[in-house]
């Protein structure tokens, strides 16, 4: 009886193993889907700030007027629950960033999150809210990315401790939390509202620092855009539904959006900062779009703020 108890154990353990291999093979983007096509560099200049590529892979300095969008060496490092996650270089550098990637390899990271090698990307690369792009958009950003100029340096690796830093677990968290489902447009709102819907879904990733997340790291559908615990550690997000923003107007975030002044003459800080410089270089359209659906979204009561500390 117990040799049969032990062998029930080990087949169930291989069916188990040979499940969870099967279920977290990393998703790639097939070579068919990318037609021929010529790029569009005015747009993915503007999706490529929509998407706050600079903010995170940017060069960081302190000295606002010495930013530069444009020299995309990463090195910065997002702090987390699960350890410390340092940005790669994505500059057209061959040897360092993605000089010598594929515009397929470049789709497979932004909407599947999947490396060159075939493996799991961390999350903490906005590729859940990148998924829901369209697949032209994310091949005009990498044509334009490939204009810039190359920047040589090779970033760490992340600071991660065990289980975390295996790699083959993100197909769980895949699994659960990314459904591969591109945005689709709402025929009964304007073309500015989904726009806007887009912009602040798919590249804008809004939600990926706005909304609470639960153990596993996933934002709680529920309360998405409805602010939380800074994920870095330090600070709380703000509410950006109605419940956050409901003394605001459209143009009062269109504003925010190009200068990051409140309405009420205070300025943005922390890491929205570098969101404002990415927002500043978008066409007044898209700010109005996306001011335009934010300001559509119903109220949601986010996580309980804690008291400041005196």
């Amino acid at each position: 009886m117990l040799r049969k108890l032990i062998l029930l154990a080990v087949v169930g353990a291989v069916i188990g193993l040979a499940v969870f291999w099967v279920v977290t093979i990393p998703a790639t983007v097939p070579a068919s889907a990318l037609a021929p096509r010529t790029p569009d560099l005015v747009n993915g200049k503007e999706l490529f700030f929509a998407g706050g590529c600079a903010a995170c892979h940017a060069v960081q300095t302190k000295e606002a007027d010495k930013f530069d969008p444009t020299r995309l060496a990463g090195g910065l490092g997002l702090k987390s629950p699960f350890g410390t996650f340092y940005v790669p270089n994505i500059s057209p550098d061959p040897n360092d960033g993605i000089g010598r990637w594929s515009e397929v390899e470049f789709a497979t990271a932004m909407l599947k999150g999947t490396s060159p090698a075939g493996s799991h990307y961390y999350p903490a690369f906005p590729f859940a809210s990148y998924q829901r792009m369209k697949l032209d958009d994310v091949r005009d950003i990498f044509a334009f990315i490939k204009t810039l100029p190359p920047v040589q340096g090779r970033v760490r690796d992340h600071d991660l401790p065990f289980p975390f830093n295996i790699r083959r677990t993100l197909g769980g968290w895949k699994f659960l939390f990314l459904d591969g489902k591109p945005f689709v447009p709402d025929p009964a709102q304007s073309a500015e509202w989904n726009r806007g819907a887009y912009l602040i879904n798919g590249p804008g990733h809004c939600a990926e620092c706005h909304s609470p997340r639960n153990l596993l790291g996933g934002i709680v559908s529920s309360q998405r855009l409805a602010g939380g615990p800074n994920p870095e550690g330090e600070g709380w997000v703000p509410n950006i539904t109605q419940k956050g923003l409901k003394d605001w107007s459209v143009k009062d975030i269109e504003y925010l959006l190009e200068t990051g002044q409140t309405p009420d003459g205070d300025s943005v800080g922390g890491s929205m900062t570098a969101v404002i410089r990415n927002t500043s270089n978008l066409t007044p359209q898209d700010r109005t779009a996306m001011a335009t659906y934010l300001k559509s979204l119903p109220a949601v009561d986010g996580p309980t703020r804690p008291p400041k500390k005196p």
